[in-house]
């Protein structure tokens, strides 16, 4: 068997067939969710483009159940659209059953002349950039081909799977064969990743899956890389949330939150 060379490939308009790259850690048989997340974003920026509105603002996924390694079919439809903003859905189908379910909002891009003392202006940067930040794998790599050889990590602050960290994400391979990913599909890609490499539980003893992501951007990233500052926090009642401030090179381009599912692997 060949190695693959991209996380997808296309079979129709919209329908893909899944590689081995988008596999996640939770399960041999199922995707991590950040590479079917850039999958529908890139079906909603198309979607907008025809509208003459080319910033995604805002994507949320709603993870209706595990995402299985297998063919997947991208559904968009337009709900609304105005003169500087239009408001999108769409759904991830496996098979005959409903994966994950999206909205998005998407804006128009204008150029603003903006005054040279704003308060919290110029946006903060992260706290050190791709190339002086080491090279880091994920915890869970070389155990199998997936997600962790889909994208390369370093390490700007922290470390994997052990609180508050900062990690630069960029692609190894195309999310789409023979495509270029956009900077919006990059951003998708890796704000997934929050709750894990912030995670404060021991992976061994608990699990710690998020069944939604809210990615909020202020303007559009530039560049291969992106890095997530994440922390995670836990209440007492089984659930959590993952925050990540989301940079590129040149400062903030915006956040990303993830709501979590507590369970211990004892009682699983």
């Amino acid at each position: 068997m060949t190695n693959p060379t991209s996380a997808y490939a296309a079979v129709d308009g919209n329908t893909f067939r899944s590689s081995a790259l988008t596999r996640g850690p939770w399960h041999p048989d199922h995707q991590h969710a950040g590479p079917p997340i850039a999958l529908a974003c890139r079906a909603v920026e198309r979607a907008a483009l025809e509208h003459g509105l080319t910033h995604i603002s805002r994507l949320t996924a709603n993870l209706l159940r595990p995402v299985p390694i297998d063919e997947l079919a991208v559904e968009v439809a337009v709900d609304y659209v105005g003169r500087n903003a239009g408001h999108f859905s769409a759904r991830l189908i496996a098979g005959e059953k409903e994966v994950a379910r999206f909205t998005a909002l998407a804006q128009r891009e204008n150029d603003v002349l903006l005054p040279d003392d704003l308060p919290g202006h110029p946006a903060p940067l992260a706290p050190q950039g791709p190339q002086e930040s080491p090279i880091a794998t994920f915890p869970f790599s070389g155990t199998h081909v997936g997600y962790a050889d889909l994208v390369e990590t370093r390490v700007a602050r922290g470390r994997f799977f052990n609180g508050p960290c900062a990690i630069w994400f960029r692609l190894r391979y195309p999310l789409l064969e023979g495509e270029i990913p956009s900077v919006y599909q990059r951003v998708a890609v890796a704000a997934d990743s929050g709750n894990g490499i912030s995670a404060i539980l021991d992976f061994a003893k608990y699990s710690f899956v998020n069944s939604d992501l809210t990615i909020n951007l202020l303007r559009r990233p530039q560049g291969e890389w992106i890095c997530l500052d994440a922390h995670t926090h836990l209440g007492p009642n089984g659930c959590g949330l993952a925050e990540s401030r989301l940079f590129d090179a040149h400062g903030l381009v915006g956040r990303a939150t993830q709501s979590l599912s507590i369970r211990s692997r004892s009682h699983s």
